[in-house]
């Protein structure tokens, strides 16, 4: 849990170069702005509770189930959390975080393009959780 407190703020999650043949190099994060399943996984990877980094949260969360997490009804420190797909400029985008107890989440800011500790329905955005994922085996 210290690691996921101790992301709030950093950088380190916001860009991620990949180059395709049609369009050359690119920001898959762009700059931050969706860089959610990259956080997540990255954390999950360093702890070996997931098999690869992603960029999508529909991937991470078939990573998850394929690495033994199971669905759980309410949220518990260490868990994951999806909510629900909101519409942007560049498209329909689900969320995925941490939850760290208390009613608290920690997942990436598409303002702040950061990780960032907040409400984990978002305050008086009150966004919908959809699914919350366990791992019952953490060592």
């Amino acid at each position: 849990m210290k690691v996921i407190h101790n992301s709030v703020g950093s950088n380190l999650f916001r860009n991620f170069y990949v180059s395709l043949p049609e369009i050359g190099e690119f920001d898959a994060l762009d700059d931050g702005e969706n860089s959610c399943a990259f956080f997540v996984s990255s954390v999950l990877v360093i702890f070996k509770k997931l098999k690869a980094v992603h960029g999508m949260v529909d991937s991470t969360i078939k990573d998850l189930v394929e690495s033994g997490w199971v669905e759980a009804n309410q949220p518990n420190e260490g868990d994951i959390l999806v909510w629900e797909a909101l519409q942007f400029d560049d498209g329909v985008k689900e969320h995925i975080g941490f939850s760290i107890g208390d009613g608290q989440a920690i997942s990436t800011s598409r303002a702040e393009k950061t990780p960032v500790e907040h409400d984990q329905h978002f305050g008086d955005t009150k966004r919908k959780i959809t699914h919350i994922y366990r791992m019952t085996n953490w060592d």
